[in-house]
This record gives C-alpha cells, sequence and structure tokens, in this order.
C-alpha cells in the first residue's frame, strides 16, 4: 500500500502551479489605441485684437514775452555834482533835478506866458522859471540867476521826447513842446510850454 505524503504533493502541485504561471511568455506592456484623427479634438487658433491707445499729451509752456518798460534814462551824460540837467527837445527849457544843501527840488528855465503878478518880496527876475520842491505845489520862481544848467562847454543833453527822468524823488518828462517834473510823493508839480504853463 503506498502512502503519499499531502504536504509534499501540495508543495509539488503549488510549484508547478506557480512554474506554468512563470514560465512562458512575458507579460506584454498595455498598449493605447490611437484614435482616428476624426475622433481628436480640433483647436482652432484664435486671434485676439488688442487695441492700441494713443493718448496725446498736451504740454502748455509759458512763453515769457519781455516788454520793454518805457526806458527811465540814468545814463551818467545827465548826471553834474548829484544833480542832473537837460534840454527840452524843443530847445527852450534848461531843466533839473537838483539837490542843494537845504533842499531838492526839480524846475525849469525859459519864456513862457501867460506870467501870474510878479509878488512883492521878489527883487530880482520873476517868471523866468517854474519849479517844485520836497514839499508844496509847483510854483514860479524868483531868482538872481541860472539855476537849472550844469555850466558846461555845451548845452546839457536833450531829454528825449517820452523818456522819463525819475531821480532824486522827483520824475521829469517831455513831448515835443512842454516838460513835466512831478515830486513822486506829493505828486505836485508843473508843466511848461512856450505858451501856456500849469502848476498843481
Amino acid at each position: 500500500m503506498v502512502r503519499v505524503r499531502w504536504g509534499l504533493l501540495c508543495v509539488g502541485v503549488s510549484s508547478v502551479l506557480v512554474l506554468t504561471g512563470c514560465g512562458g511568455e512575458a507579460e506584454s506592456e498595455p498598449t493605447v489605441a490611437a484614435l482616428p484623427s476624426s475622433t481628436v479634438p480640433t483647436v482652432a487658433p484664435t486671434t485676439t485684437t488688442v487695441p492700441i491707445i494713443t493718448t496725446t499729451t498736451t504740454t502748455t509752456v509759458p512763453v515769457t514775452t519781455t516788454v520793454a518798460p518805457t526806458t527811465t534814462l540814468t545814463d551818467v551824460h545827465f548826471e553834474r555834482n548829484e544833480s542832473y540837467y537837460f534840454t527840452s527837445p524843443d530847445g527852450n527849457f534848461q531843466c533839473g533835478i537838483i539837490k542843494l544843501p537845504t533842499r531838492t527840488e526839480a524846475g525849469c528855465e525859459g519864456s513862457t506866458t501867460p506870467i501870474p503878478p510878479r509878488p512883492e518880496n521878489c527883487m530880482v527876475n520873476w517868471g523866468n522859471g517854474i519849479r517844485v520842491e520836497n514839499e508844496g505845489e509847483g510854483a514860479f520862481m524868483c531868482s538872481g540867476g541860472q539855476l537849472y544848467t550844469s555850466g558846461g562847454p555845451a548845452a546839457d543833453p536833450v531829454l528825449p521826447a517820452g523818456t522819463p527822468l525819475a531821480k532824486l524823488g522827483f520824475q521829469c518828462t517831455t513831448t515835443a513842446t512842454d516838460v513835466s517834473c512831478v515830486n513822486e510823493q506829493t505828486t505836485h508839480g508843473f508843466t511848461v510850454a512856450a505858451d501856456s504853463n500849469e502848476v498843481f
């Protein structure tokens, strides 16, 4: 009687089964079937239009226009010994803005009409000049000689019409026929021409 040991038989069968499973053809890699071209989704290229924004910047540049002011003459050819002398454009008046020991004044000498009556206290020349001082209104003057001349060998320079001469607190201007001088602080003064005059 043959006895078979079941334990060995089971091991043997298991080994055969394992060998059979391990042997033979090698396992193949899984494959992915290619999709037909009709089933591949097609992505259409898109065109995006980006608007171009143009910004125009306007820069305002201030333009400085220099307007020449009315010229105030400061040329030294009017100045003599801290005073300023000039002749009217028509040559009828010798004028000046002068500094004296006790006052400063502006005045003109020359023939004008009408002339007010001579004051009783005037014992020398009357009506040959008109002036304005530091204080008070313009007035005719009583003088013994010429005051508004530099005394140089030539006539004092002409103050051109429309060009002011501002010195020592006074301003004188001329036209073709008259001269006006004003105390800049008090605004008193005069205007004189050959056939007219005014004090204020």
